[in-house]
């Protein structure tokens, strides 16, 4: 069964679902992006949603938070869905990937001459090392999709993602200038790039960095980088 009916908007770069019938956008702008299988609610029209298309679109969420790049492929292996992440990663060739038939010869231009496929149903994971190597492709088992679609996630080095927030937060009870201390250090930024870019003296940001180890229980900045990165997956 099909979980949505899809048509491309040549003009204005997106593209749109339909559940009964009734249109619903599948993505926004390039830096905007919403699924419209994250839209979709748990049932429509008394018909419950399959647990492989749940299982699809908790997968998809899960990339987007962590900031991983992915595409949707069905069966024919036609781009059904991607978002901005993939299209940056993408376009870093200096070529546009704005709409499903160059984001799909984008793709095959980054994987040319690299052992591997993207079988139906399954993850595949393209492992961007750096610019000029070749990446690595990694299919990995146990997750299935539904009606033989497959994702295609690129895990490319450049990209960051920093936790939510409010989650950070809620969980170690920072104040808003550790917050923005620790979202700066999940970015990659030192402490002092950040003093300098904030307007704080090194006695300031350093008192804040000890507030954050304390708060999170690490004792270096490495770990405390380690543990936000883990808590990207986090809503």
């Amino acid at each position: 069964m099909a979980l949505v009916g899809r048509q491309d908007d040549g003009i204005l770069g997106r593209q749109y679902g339909s559940f009964g019938g009734k249109p619903v956008s599948a993505l926004r702008t390039q830096g905007d992006h919403a699924s419209a299988w994250h839209q979709a609610p748990q049932r429509f029209d008394s018909v419950a949603v399959e647990p492989r298309q749940s299982s699809l679109a908790s997968v998809v969420r899960m990339l987007d938070r962590i900031g991983c790049g992915y595409l949707i492929l069905n069966s024919d292996r036609k781009v059904m869905e991607w978002n901005s992440a993939a299209q940056n990663t993408l376009e870093r060739e200096g070529e546009a990937a704005d709409t499903a038939s160059k984001v799909f010869a984008a793709l095959r231009r980054l994987i040319a001459n690299v052992p591997g496929n993207f079988s139906p149903g399954t993850l595949s994971w393209v492992v961007i090392r750096g610019m000029g190597d070749r990446p690595l492709i990694l299919n990995e088992k146990g997750i299935a999709t539904p009606d033989a679609t497959s994702i295609v996630a690129l895990l490319d080095r450049e990209n960051r993602s920093g936790p939510n927030p409010q989650t950070l937060q809620r969980m170690f009870g920072l104040t808003s200038a550790e917050t923005q201390l620790a979202l700066r250090l999940a970015q990659g930024d030192a402490p002092l790039e950040i003093a300098r870019k904030r307007r704080l003296s090194r006695t300031t940001i350093r008192s804040q960095l000890a507030s954050l180890f304390a708060k999170t229980e690490t004792r270096r900045q490495a770990e405390l980088v380690a543990l936000l990165g883990r808590i990207c997956v986090l809503p």
